[in-house]
């Protein structure tokens, strides 16, 4: 994760949330009372947010203790302690709820994610997420959706161009789209890559004339697997190896995603991953060991 966004995020949470003050704390506990917090899973679960939940407590205390009984990615079941914090018992509970929300959250989507990478499992297919996710907090739902072993799609409209039916449409014709994307990548930014979603037959005819050497990859939109195999013949048969990289989105369920991948697409993009997934009931219960009076 980007550090500097991740920093950011951690900042714009905790002035949501403390405003002028955690008054609950501040009428009742010491400021230099001292405890700890263990973090409780309550439902199996493949869990996400550890490092995450290190990087809160020591930007609130650099000098806090934490310590990792699982990592990332690992799959735990109900009653498994996840990770202990020591810490000014301020800090914990202005921190409690941050955590738990990031957590549980990223933990849900890392969860539903591992599911479906299971059903690719002997195929070549990549699974990939979208940018249907939460405002303001697309950096912890992708990385949750990598913990869970898929990859992420572009992040934002910055890092890549990807072509889709509305550009399409009000550029006038795919051809034009492609023609006037190609120029700005070489007169703007090189690096990007371009990839065009097509909705039919005749479109991916369209970028497999005209896209060779300027269209990375042909998303293929909405497409039965039937269609989606008869597209990707035609792609092989009509451009060298390797010219187009290839994708499918659009109405992929746990029930049909393995007849898809059986079709050799490179990817398959979920926007369910995140937009869909169940947050993981966690709990962060403390004790406190050091109350000045």
């Amino acid at each position: 994760m980007d550090p500097d966004l991740f920093n950011r995020f951690v900042q714009q949470a905790f002035e949501e949330d403390l405003g002028d003050g955690d008054h609950s704390t501040l009428s009742c506990i010491a400021a230099t009372a001292r405890g700890k917090a263990v973090l409780k899973v309550k439902q199996s679960a493949v869990l996400a947010g550890i490092a995450v939940a290190q990087k809160i407590f020591m930007l609130k205390d650099p000098d806090a203790r934490f310590t990792a009984y699982v990592t990332d990615g690992d799959r735990v079941q109900p009653g498994t302690i996840a990770f202990e914090v020591e810490s000014f018992a301020a800090v914990i509970l202005q921190c409690e709820r941050i955590v738990l929300n990031c957590m549980q959250r990223m933990s849900g989507i890392a969860t539903l994610t591992r599911d479906y990478v299971s059903l690719l499992q002997g195929t070549s297919t990549r699974l990939l997420d979208t940018r249907k996710t939460t405002p303001n907090f697309r950096l912890l739902e992708k990385e949750a959706v990598r913990i869970g072993g898929a990859l992420n799609h572009r992040f934002g409209l910055y890092d890549m161009i990807m072509l889709k039916d509305n550009h399409i449409d009000f550029c006038g014709s795919i051809v034009t789209a492609i023609d006037r994307a190609w120029r700005y990548v070489q007169e703007k930014k090189p690096a990007l890559s371009i990839e065009v979603e097509t909705r039919s037959m005749q479109e991916v005819a369209e970028v497999v004339r005209h896209g060779q050497k300027k269209v990375k990859r042909i998303m293929l939109d909405n497409f039965s697997p039937a269609q989606l195999s008869a597209a990707l013949t035609y792609i092989k048969t009509n451009a060298p190896l390797g010219t187009f990289e290839t994708e499918a989105s659009g109405g992929i369920t746990k029930e049909n995603i393995r007849s898809y991948a059986d079709t050799g697409v490179d990817f398959i993009s979920v926007g369910a991953l995140i937009h869909h997934a169940q947050s993981i009931d966690l709990s962060l219960k403390a004790s406190l060991y050091s109350h000045p009076q």
